[in-house]
């Protein structure tokens, strides 16, 4: 009884949640059935794309960051990290640094493709050559984002929530995320380090391709490698659940800024601030983009959370981008038409 009871206590939790890394094909197919479900119910599956009807497919897909952020006005552009836009073309470095230069951007940048998904495309520049290489790697006619890379130390996602009948709104989750860091200790290579670590030893297919030429070198003692950039859940970053840190400040602060946007009402705010207490006070961070129906409450990547809980949560935002899109469809605005949205 003793053993027993010290063993269990001494486990630690599993780093990965049952369900984390599953195929997305099986995952989703409940999440697939309830949409089809509130479509017969709403007798329009496209109903959700009018919640945010001044947005492509409501941000569902196919979306331009940039159009989402250029329609925030005076008091939510003070919240945005400044940022240009560029089609790439011919003389895309000297183009790129005239339109840095016009909206005061210096490097290091952040360079995404304006259309993207997961975190696909995105990449740090720190200098001229590396923005030419990074301008160079994207096919001809790419609509691109220059944003200025925010200093500030933490990255979290909000989901904010506001039903067009009503002057506040809710979040609905608060997802931090962190970025996986080995530490070298002057004797493991890299893949070493990997396979040794409790959580990305299980994903190595995560890490390993995009630390190709790293893989059998040595990490200095106490020299730190980041594993990914972008804090995106596909790509390997830790997401978890910040529930405990909405408060009524940053609601406030979040219906002050989304309030500005014209006739959005649903979506995730993806922003890097301070520190906790800050934000909990709605204060010191910068929004890096806005997404709209597409996007997802990420607390469900956390490890700790259940299979039931993580349903629980996606059919209930569902339920409310329709329930949103019904009132906008009823107030004139029109959903995006099936056909479109299917190509």
């Amino acid at each position: 009884m003793g053993a027993t009871a010290a063993t269990q206590h001494d486990r630690k939790p599993n780093p990965l949640s049952l369900f984390e890394f599953w195929p997305g094909w099986i995952f989703y197919t409940p999440v697939v059935i309830y949409w089809i479900l509130l479509g017969l119910r709403y007798r329009d599956v496209t109903v959700p794309t009018a919640a945010n009807p001044r947005i492509v497919t409501g941000g569902l897909c196919g979306e331009s960051k940039s159009s989402i952020l250029d329609m925030a006005g005076p008091y939510a552009s003070r919240w945005i990290a400044p940022y240009t836009t560029l089609v790439t073309d011919r003389n895309d470095l000297p183009r790129t640094l005239d339109a840095m230069q016009a909206r005061n951007l210096t490097l290091p940048v952040v360079v995404k493709p304006d259309i993207g998904c997961n975190g696909t495309g995105v990449k740090l520049v720190r200098s001229e050559p590396e923005l030419a290489a990074a301008l160079a790697a994207f096919p001809r006619g790419t609509e691109l984002v220059i944003q200025k890379l925010i200093r500030l130390p933490h990255e979290a996602g909000v989901f904010y929530i506001r039903h067009p009948d009503r002057t506040e709104g809710e979040i609905s989750s608060l997802t931090y995320k962190e970025i996986p860091t080995l530490t070298g200790d002057g004797r493991h290579t890299v893949m070493e380090l990997l396979q040794q670590d409790p959580r990305t030893g299980k994903v190595l297919h995560l890490y390993a391709p995009r630390l190709t030429s790293r893989l059998h070198c040595v990490l200095a003692e106490g020299e730190q490698l980041d594993l990914v950039f972008a804090g995106n859940h596909c790509k390997g970053a830790i997401f978890r659940n910040g529930a405990a840190d909405i408060t009524p400040a940053l609601r406030a602060r979040m219906d002050a800024i989304m309030s500005d946007i014209p006739d959005f009402h649903f979506g995730r705010v993806d922003i890097k601030f301070s520190t906790k207490e800050s934000l909990r006070r709605g204060e010191d961070f910068e929004i890096i983009e806005i997404n709209g129906v597409g996007s997802e409450a990420t607390h469900i990547w956390d490890a700790s959370t259940t299979l039931r809980e993580a349903y629980r949560a996606q059919f209930h935002h569902y339920g409310e981008a329709f329930r949103i899109g019904a009132k906008k469809k009823a107030a004139g605005w029109k959903p995006t038409p099936l056909w479109r949205g299917m190509r």
